[in-house]
């Protein structure tokens, strides 16, 4: 089972990476562009995110930028829905960061933390794209 600091591992193992914590996150860029994160690990609930009841012992969330159309592969279907933020390995959408195509999961397990780092991969690529622009 991948734990939290696995994923910030396989993270930083990928080419031109730089993290920098904030506000109980772990942002991870692709490099010396700091405006938009690829990824961000969050483990903790605050003013403005409270929507995953994150403050629960071992919880984290998992949120990547993938393309829209990963996004809508994956989570188009729960976009009108109730959504339950708390569930864990469970693709959604970010609440608040789906417009920019961002989907979350807690706490990955199994054939989900393997889709979990293609993911991560996907949106390193785009975050490649985006630099050399």
């Amino acid at each position: 089972m991948m734990k939290q600091a696995d994923f910030e591992v396989f993270i930083m193992g990928l080419p031109n990476v730089q993290r920098q914590d904030n506000f109980g996150y772990a942002f991870f860029f692709v490099g010396d562009d700091h405006r938009l994160p690829f990824v961000t690990i969050a483990d903790s609930d605050n003013d403005y995110d409270n929507l995953s009841n994150l403050n629960r012992e071992n919880i984290f969330r998992l949120n990547i930028g993938v393309s829209k159309e990963t996004f809508n592969n994956l989570i188009a279907d729960q976009l009108n829905e109730g959504i339950d933020f708390s569930v864990l390995n469970e693709f959604q959408p970010h609440p608040q960061y789906s417009r920019q195509h961002f989907v979350c999961i807690l706490n990955p397990v199994e054939e989900n933390a393997e889709k979990t780092k293609q993911l991560i991969i996907e949106a390193h690529l785009i975050a490649e794209g985006r630099l050399q622009r």
